[in-house]
């Protein structure tokens, strides 16, 4: 299998320092599936191409235990075209191999890491259960020019016809890590067919690779169900946490600038965060989850903090993740902060292992923003499944909302907030959920407290009995 990326940028030499792989060198690596080698047929000024070439060791295939092709047809181990097409072997080569031009990273040129440059990626034999025009769907819509040649079941006999199989040159300005990116997302689409065991791991690495361009791709279901082997329930996890941060990044800016207008007469944002940071340093907690975290204005504060020896903030949208990481400075933090600070992506309606064993978690504002059909499986996946010893969570009381001037009656803080509860409602709320999970729970106020409205927010601790 043989995939060459070229580039006419001047230089075009450039494409070495992108790859961390030198012009001048062939170098192999060894896969648990064979071998892969890279190489430059032509490293010119004017033109550079880099060739990816994997050799897949069939005889190894077919020995691997409950291998897949071992039970598809009586002559599979005989016939299989694995060791010729591009499909998730490609795909695993890619990250294996060019994982650091994947991930945008280049630390001899950082520089040309966002820079569009023409490429022309070609891939030898592309398989698509779908034809050319799943293909042109596919990449059609990410701005990609397509040369398409198919390929005849057999050249000396024609009549049987076209076969599934295309070698297809993908043209397109744009960083290599993202023409890197929807390689490894959409060549195992097109095949249709992976080689390992497809599980909750497979969700986030769709959600990462298919940042910034999944959730607004037309074939969006489509990519989806086929890149998680048409598991039914991952496909519906998956979907969910791409509609889920697409919403939720909708207007998403001025929703927020909105929100901060009614409260920024009293500092109340500010406020919030220093009572939560005490809360959490009060109960002796060192290592601290920021669930729904944003940009990260919470995890700064916590990062001053010395008590908290590891911080980890997990919001739904990558985008907002992103943000997150540029305001914290992360990559100019000292080794020791770097490593007391984690950020990742996942959604508060799933459990999720990752969340598990931390001393405590801040919810702060986020419970509002979810529908009430879901707070059952909020309360599940951290109060059940997560399970840290303590839980500080903040929301709007809005018997306050009367106070801001500039809010109409009747209207909530945000537009994206689906309710807004009094006080009554939230102890009712969070006194049931201390129950049913054997939590104890204790309410403060914050913010200055009016008379008949109580304060702007209200916060409730639970703490998990012994």
């Amino acid at each position: 299998m043989l995939l060459t990326i070229s580039t006419t940028y001047s230089p075009a030499t450039d494409l070495g320092y992108l790859l961390h792989k030198h012009p001048a060198r062939i170098q192999s690596f060894t896969l648990s599936f064979g071998q892969a080698h890279v190489f430059y047929p032509e490293a010119r000024t004017e033109k550079c191409t880099v060739a990816l070439l994997l050799d897949v060791d069939s005889v190894g295939l077919i020995r691997r235990p409950h291998g897949q092709f071992a039970e598809n047809f009586a002559l599979s181990q005989y016939v299989s075209d694995r060791p010729y097409v591009a499909s998730s072997f490609l795909s695993v080569a890619i990250s294996r191999v060019f994982g650091t031009a994947l991930s945008g990273k280049c630390k001899e040129r950082p520089e040309l890491v966002k820079t569009a440059i023409p490429l022309s990626a070609k891939l030898s034999i592309l398989p698509c259960r779908g034809g050319e025009k799943l293909l042109r769907r596919l990449f059609e819509p990410l701005g990609y020019t397509i040369k398409v040649e198919q390929h005849p079941l057999n050249t000396r006999f024609p009549d049987w016809g076209e076969s599934r199989y295309f070698t297809v040159t993908l043209e397109k300005t744009c960083s290599l890590s993202e023409l890197l990116t929807h390689l490894y997302v959409l060549i195992p689409v097109l095949d249709d067919e992976k080689h390992y065991w497809v599980g909750d791991a497979e969700i986030e690495k769709l959600l990462k690779h298919g940042n910034n361009w999944l959730a607004a791709h037309p074939e969006q279901e489509s990519i989806v169900r086929r890149y998680l082997k048409h598991q039914r329930q991952l496909t519906r996890e998956a979907l969910a946490q791409l509609r889920e941060e697409d919403a939720q990044e909708t207007d998403e800016a001025i929703q927020a600038h909105e929100e901060e207008q009614f409260e920024e007469r009293i500092s109340l944002n500010e406020v919030r965060l220093t009572t939560v940071t005490e809360a959490l340093k009060k109960c002796g907690a060192k290592r601290v989850l920021d669930l729904g975290c944003g940009e990260g204005k919470l995890l700064r504060k916590l990062l001053v903090e010395e008590q908290f020896e590891e911080i980890v903030g997990m919001d739904v949208s990558h985008h907002v993740l992103k943000i997150a990481q540029e305001r914290l400075h992360y990559d100019r933090l000292p080794e020791k902060q770097k490593n007391r600070l984690h950020l990742f992506q996942g959604s508060l309606g799933y459990r999720d292992k990752r969340l598990v064993g931390y001393d405590a978690a801040a919810v702060i504002e986020v419970i509002e923003h979810l529908d009430l059909p879901r707070l059952a499986a909020f309360e599940r996946a951290l109060f059940e499944f997560a399970c840290p010893r303590t839980v500080v969570l903040t929301t709007p009381n809005i018997e306050y909302n009367v106070k801001f001037e500039n809010l109409q009656t009747g209207l909530f803080r945000h537009k994206d907030h689906r309710f807004e509860w009094t006080r009554s409602e939230f102890q009712s709320w969070a006194a049931d959920v201390a129950k049913r999970f054997d939590y104890t729970v204790a309410f403060h106020p914050i913010g200055p407290e009016a008379e008949d409205v109580g304060p702007p927010t209200q916060m409730a601790v639970f703490t998990r009995k012994v």
